[in-house]
């Protein structure tokens, strides 16, 4: 398997006795999904969405994606939450494999944020890509019309169908009138795909081909995953094993939050994905693990007091990368006044590998559960693999908890009330 789930740290927390009794109900769910049974029954095209998207679309999105940055010296795309997350998340990881410069908006309503994204761009040649599904998300559809305004300083209408790229519903929303009124290029969001878990749909694909990513690799990782964990068998199924795990640490243990650790600051927006996928998907009802995250070694040393001897309602997932995309070897120093001489000849990641191995010990010591997820190496193929791990743990997770994990009803209740004190009317119709 491409990543593997070393669970020696639950041991005297999670008992075997306790997975053994867990093993019938995760199976009952493995069938329910996919015999799509239940009130989730329509939100799962991710499921088995990898598979299912063809070579020949693939080509094509990689095809419009070539003309669009052949023309271009930098990508900006709009969107939030799980329209912007997710491709950050790739670009960041995978930076050494992306040829455009890629910028971000629409995922928050900072004005001095959104002025400095626009400076770096006013002497650049740009595409956009904006991703909402409805068109009328506040941030997204806030912020695309103040590039609008900014594109048409330097752009004809002609030229903005060439620049402009819409992701959106294939026949509705906001967005798609604007696409079709306009003359944009636009992609369709499956209908039956919620947008935490789209990065592997035209939603992450179309600007992670423009920005030069390796789209073919990213979904061929997710293919291979989703071929493995068609398995219902726990002892063949680490996202199974991971969910189940989770599950026991709230439900028995009352480890109320879960922490990704990792020591690469490139996988912080994986992180930052990882925890939306999580909180969205969980917390309803009065349930749901409060997902955090931590960047080692540098918060050990501002949060690591608090995990080692702070409240012990956590546990800890790491997340480790086995093959670094470069070396660094530590030079030997005549004097060694520092005494570091020890790792003289090392690569600076043994350093960090034995960090880890330090802090998992101490956490687990220190009354912290811990599992560790290592990930081969930072591919596209591995992240692929990556994502549709996570998203099948979080499908199992959230229906051991016994509630939907494919809505967000909540989401709803502060937008209604900053509709009202904006003012807002309804969009209007076609």
């Amino acid at each position: 398997m491409s990543i593997s789930l070393n669970r020696d740290n639950l041991k005297g927390f999670i008992t075997p006795k306790d997975l053994d009794k867990l093993i019938p109900q995760i199976t009952k769910i493995h069938r329910a999904l996919e015999k799509r049974t239940g009130a989730f029954k329509k939100p799962l095209g991710w499921l088995h969405g990898p598979s299912q998207i063809s070579d020949s679309f693939l080509k094509e999105i990689q095809k419009s994606a070539g003309e669009i940055a052949e023309h271009s010296e930098a990508l900006l795309t709009i969107g939030i939450g799980g329209s912007y997350l997710g491709i950050r998340a790739a670009i960041e990881l995978l930076g050494k494999d992306s040829t455009l410069p890629t910028y971000y908006a629409g995922h928050n309503l900072s004005s001095d944020d959104l002025y400095r994204v626009l400076q770096n761009l006013k002497e650049k040649r740009i595409a956009v890509t904006v991703i909402s599904k409805s068109g009328t998300t506040t941030e997204p559809a806030l912020i695309f019309r103040v590039v609008k305004e900014f594109l048409r300083e330097r752009y004809s209408n002609e030229q903005l169908k060439e620049r402009i790229i819409c992701i959106t519903d294939g026949e509705k929303g906001a967005l798609r009138k604007i696409a079709e009124k306009n003359g944009y290029r636009s992609f369709v969001i499956p209908d039956d795909v919620g947008g935490r878990f789209s990065v592997l749909t035209p939603v992450g694909l179309v600007p992670l081909a423009i920005a030069g990513v390796d789209i073919q690799g990213l979904v061929e990782g997710a293919r291979k995953a989703e071929e493995e964990y068609a398995v219902g068998d726990w002892d063949q199924n680490p996202a199974y094993q991971y969910a189940g795990s989770r599950y026991l640490l709230y439900h028995k243990k009352k480890k109320a939050i879960e922490v990704l650790s990792s020591f690469d600051p490139n996988l912080f927006y994986l992180g930052e994905w990882w925890k939306q996928l999580f909180a969205e998907s969980e917390g309803k009802d009065g349930k749901g693990i409060f997902p955090s995250t931590l960047t080692l070694t540098t918060d050990l040393h501002s949060l690591g007091q608090w995990m080692q001897e702070g409240p012990r309602n956590v546990f800890e997932t790491f997340l480790l990368i086995d093959q670094p995309q470069h070396t660094i070897t530590l030079p030997k120093e005549e004097d060694d006044l520092d005494g570091f001489n020890c790792v003289d000849g090392k690569d600076l990641d043994f350093v960090s590998q034995k960090a880890y191995e330090a802090v998992a010990a101490a956490h687990f010591e220190g009354g912290v559960p811990n599992m560790t997820i290592r990930l081969c190496r930072a591919d596209s193929f591995h992240l692929g693999y990556l994502y549709y791990f996570f998203e099948k743990a979080v499908a199992v997770s959230g229906l051991l908890l016994g509630i939907n994990p494919f809505d967000q009803p909540g989401v709803e209740a502060y937008k209604k009330k900053m509709f009202r004190l904006l003012g807002k009317a309804q969009a209007k119709p076609a």
